[in-house]
């Protein structure tokens, strides 16, 4: 595909412009060159190209500017917008003019090698395709299973029987098997996690985990050292609070935020779950689950 793509490399800093489109025509792009936001125009006005590629600050009109403008020409034609002064609000403004991608320097050749053939694909194809957001796929706080601090394990408990009996929830695949409990404080803030797991710790006794040596070390490979030892436990736990249990609540991120950010993010930080805000109020809590079933969502 790449050997068919027209590229306009556009940013003001020489070296940079020339070693990248060196670089993206040995990876087969027919790539020209512009120095400034009003070369670039005026190469679009009288060149057919399929992606612009746009730095933001530059001398002369900046590059959401020429962004406008080239789009104003062709509104089919893709920009990609590069740039080593990236903040939130940029980003914003270039996808409100509508930008393919926005991406900081510096980027991987690979990377922005990839974002090309997207570009590229999209204005001929109609290939992109938009990714859901958080909100698009979370369970609201009112479809999750909450409890009070002061609640006991015993009602967690029977809160979370309760929540593997729902099978099914309007265009959710699944309610089902939270695994897990929204603890909530008496102001109704969302203050700890109670999981099936932080249950399972509880019930170990704590001299199992004690520096060894131990007491426990000399006499825990006995058959008769377990027996009876989990009930007696689990009992023990019964009336215990949920606040005593819980674990930190999870961390939060915005209801826009696209899916690829979340599974990232569950990934390097290895978490099961996330809170959903919107504008710092809790609204929902999105799990590996729910992006696992995005997963079938697609490829099925």
């Amino acid at each position: 595909m790449s050997s068919k793509i027209k590229v306009l490399m556009v940013d003001d800093e020489e070296r940079f412009r020339e070693t990248t489109a060196k670089l993206l025509n040995k990876k087969g792009f027919i790539t020209t060159i512009a120095k400034s936001g009003e070369e670039a125009i005026s190469i679009v006005t009288k060149k057919s190209l399929d992606v612009v590629i746009l730095d933001i600050k530059m001398d002369g009109i900046d590059g959401l500017t020429a962004l406008s403008e080239i789009k104003k020409i062709d509104p089919d034609i893709q920009v990609i917008m590069l740039t080593g002064h990236g903040n939130p609000l940029s980003a914003d403004k270039a996808l409100v003019y509508d930008a393919f991608d926005y991406l900081n320097k510096p980027c991987d050749i690979d990377i922005l090698a990839l974002k090309i053939n997207d570009a590229f694909a999209s204005k001929h194809f109609g290939a992109k395709q938009k990714d859901k957001k958080v909100k698009d796929i979370m369970l609201t706080i009112d479809d999750y299973t909450i409890i009070s601090v002061e609640a006991t394990v015993k009602e967690a408990v029977e809160k979370l029987m309760d929540s593997f009996k729902v099978s099914v929830i309007s265009d959710k695949i699944m309610k089902a098997g939270h695994r897990s409990l929204l603890v909530f404080d008496d102001k109704e803030n969302p203050v700890g996690l109670l999981s099936i797991n932080d249950m399972i710790q509880a019930i170990r006794p704590a001299y199992l985990s004690a520096p060894k040596p131990s007491t426990a070390d000399s006499v825990q490979y006995s058959p008769i050292f377990w027996e009876g030892l989990f009930f007696t436990q689990v009992k023990a736990l019964a009336n215990k609070k949920a606040g005593d249990l819980m674990s930190d609540a999870p961390p939060t991120i915005d209801k826009n935020t696209n899916l690829m950010e979340v599974a990232d993010s569950m990934y390097k930080n290895k978490l099961r779950r996330l809170l959903v805000t919107d504008k710092n109020r809790v609204i929902g809590i999105i799990r590996e689950q729910d992006i696992f079933f995005e997963i079938t969502n697609i490829i099925l």
